[in-house]
C-alpha cells in the first residue's frame, strides 16, 4: 500500500503509517472487510475508510459519542462527511461503550453473513500497527544523521498509544538515547503510561527482541488534557493560533493542538531547554479542525 508518508492519504495524519502494516496484514489474511472504531470525529476511522476504498475493501466503523457536542459541524461535517464519501458503514455508540467487545461482536456478525472481517483496534494501536512508528524512529534517525543533528527528544500527542509505543521500541532497537515524550490527550498519567508500556512490550515481543521496555522509557505528561478527550482548552487554542500565525502550520484541537500546548509549557517550565534538540511530531488531524468552527468562531 503506497502511503508511506504520513501526509499521503486523505488529508494526512499519523494513521497512514500504521495502516500500511495493518492493511497489508488484512490482505494477507484474505479479508474483504475491515472493522474499526473511534470517536465521532476519529481521524483513524477516516483514514481507515479511505485506505479500505483504495484497496477494494468494505469498512465498518463504530463511532463513540464521547465528546458532548451536538453542533452540526461536529456531528455531520469534517471527518463524518469524509466517512460517508468513502461509503464507510457507521454505527454510533453511546459514550463509555466497551468498544473492543462491540468490535468483536460486529466482526462475528459479519462472519455469519459470509464476510471475512479484519479487526483494527481504536487508533490502529496494536503491535502490528505500531510497527509503523518503529519505522518512523528509523527515518528520524536517518534524517538527523544526514543533517548532522543530535536529536535529544521527540514530543507528540499520545492517545491510543501506538505512536508512542512504536517510537520507544524503535529508538531502543537502534540503541538511540532519544527520549520520547507523550502529551496525553485523553487519560491521566498513570493510565496512559500503563497503556503505552503494555503495547510497547507486545511490540517488543513481535519484533523478537530480548527483555522488556523499562518503565522509565515511557514518559507521559497529562496536565494538558483539560476536561477530557476532544474538549477544547484555552492553552490548546493559544498554541494553535501561535503556530498558524507565526509558521502557517495548522494543528488540530484534539491531538496536535494539545501536544503543542504541552511542548510550550515544558519549555516555559525549563523541562525542555536550550540544550535540547526537540522534534515535534505533527500527527495530523487537520480535517477534524473544521468540526470545531463553533469553538473558534465564538472566541
Amino acid at each position: 500500500m503506497p502511503c508511506r508518508a504520513p501526509t499521503g492519504l486523505v488529508f494526512g495524519g499519523n494513521k497512514a503509517r500504521k495502516l500500511e502494516y495493518l492493511m497489508a496484514d488484512a490482505l494477507r489474511q484474505g479479508a474483504d472487510t475491515v472493522v474499526t472504531a473511534g470517536a465521532v470525529q476519529s481521524n483513524h476511522v477516516r483514514q481507515t475508510a479511505a485506505a479500505a476504498s483504495r484497496l477494494g475493501l468494505t469498512c465498518h466503523a463504530l463511532l463513540e459519542q464521547e465528546v458532548p457536542c451536538d453542533e452540526p459541524s461536529y456531528t455531520d461535517s469534517a471527518n463524518v462527511l469524509l466517512n460517508s464519501l468513502f461509503d464507510c458503514q457507521v454505527e454510533y455508540c453511546a459514550a463509555g461503550a466497551d468498544l473492543p467487545v462491540r468490535l468483536r461482536a460486529r466482526a462475528r456478525e459479519l462472519r455469519n453473513q459470509g464476510h471475512k472481517p479484519y479487526l483494527i483496534p481504536v487508533g490502529g494501536s496494536n503491535a502490528v500497527g505500531a510497527l509503523g512508528y518503529v519505522r518512523c524512529a528509523a527515518e528520524l534517525m536517518a534524517q538527523c544523521l544526514e543533517r548532522d543533528v543530535r536529536m535529544t527528544r521527540v514530543v507528540h500527542a499520545s492517545g491510543s498509544g501506538g505512536t508512542q509505543a512504536g517510537l520507544v521500541a524503535g529508538f531502543r532497537d537502534l540503541g538511540a538515547n532519544t527520549e520520547v515524550i507523550g502529551i496525553s490527550v485523553s487519560a491521566d498519567r498513570v493510565t496512559q503510561r500503563r497503556k503505552v508500556r503494555r503495547l510497547a512490550n507486545e511490540l517488543w515481543d513481535l519484533m523478537g527482541l530480548e527483555k522488556t521496555v523499562p518503565a522509565a522509557a515511557i514518559q507521559v505528561h497529562a496536565r494538558y488534557v483539560g476536561e477530557g478527550y476532544g474538549i477544547p482548552t484555552d492553552a490548546m487554542r493559544e498554541a494553535m493560533l501561535l503556530c498558524a500565525r507565526l509558521e502557517g502550520i495548522l494543528l488540530d484541537p484534539v491531538y496536535s493542538g494539545k501536544a503543542m500546548a504541552g511542548l510550550l509549557d515544558l519549555v516555559e517550565r525549563g523541562i525542555l531547554n536550550a540544550g535540547d534538540t526537540v522534534v515535534f511530531l505533527h500527527t495530523g488531524g487537520t480535517s477534524g479542525l473544521f468540526a470545531y468552527d463553533w469553538y473558534f468562531n465564538a472566541r
